[in-house]
């Protein structure tokens, strides 16, 4: 099983050198992807370093903030190219403790397309979180749930592992979402070409270092996209 870890950044230089050792303790047969932005705090300086010594490192350098969901399908394109048979995708803010990579792993290799490290399946927990964010996340998990008619209880999280022989079936043109919505559409697309689910509870642990990507126009454009799928649907 030839596995791919990928990781978007934008200014994630703090972040990285602990994560990416995370990564390593718990999958260190896989290699790490990082699709970076043109970071000014000098992100890909540092993974450039890091790919002197260490093979396993990757990188994929881009101009200017395009997109959370353009660098998640820039890394499954990677993914493909490059004959991966999963990539499991994190945020590199260290919210998605690397702990959790063995039993995502090992659930995909029980025949599932997509695993989800879900917050929202039992054992699943968030740290850090105020009732409002809570609120927001299980409020939008479910608007997906109903407009897009997805059965997985976890649609907005990023913790995810997929298997690169159904993205290969998967017309990228399609997808309309470039920020945020992108994880529920990428499910819904991949639902309807038969791929199968399963959910892995995770807890996710807010940053530590650095400031959220996450603002109030991301998650109105978010749920715009969302409710203009859900017509297309219908």
């Amino acid at each position: 099983m030839r596995l791919l870890i990928s990781l978007a950044t934008y200014n994630e230089r703090e972040n990285l050198p602990i994560l990416t050792a995370q990564i390593v303790e718990y999958v260190p047969d896989a290699d790490i992807l990082i699709v970076d932005d043109g970071s000014p705090d000098g992100t890909a300086d540092w993974v450039e370093e890091q790919m002197q010594s260490d093979v396993r490192f990757k990188l994929i350098k881009r101009s200017g903030k395009q997109g959370l969901g353009t660098a998640i399908l820039a890394a499954m394109n990677y993914a493909i190219q490059n004959e991966y048979d999963y990539i499991i995708n994190m945020d590199a803010d260290l919210s998605h403790p690397a702990r959790f990579l063995p039993a995502i792993r090992s659930k995909a290799e029980e025949n599932f397309d997509v695993v989800i490290g879900s917050r929202y399946v039992p054992g699943g927990n968030v740290i850090g979180w105020s009732w409002r964010r809570h609120l927001m996340s299980r409020a939008i998990n479910m608007y997906a749930r109903m407009l897009l008619g997805l059965k997985t209880r976890d649609n907005s999280g990023s913790f995810r592992c997929y298997r690169t022989a159904l993205l290969q079936r998967l017309d990228f043109d399609v997808i309309v979402s470039r920020g945020y919505s992108f994880f529920e559409e990428i499910l819904y697309r991949l639902r309807h070409l038969g791929g199968t689910f399963a959910e892995v509870p995770i807890t996710f642990e807010e940053r530590r270092l650095g400031q959220s990507k996450l603002n109030v126009k991301e998650i109105a454009i978010a749920l715009w996209l969302l409710f203009w799928l859900g017509l297309t649907r219908k």
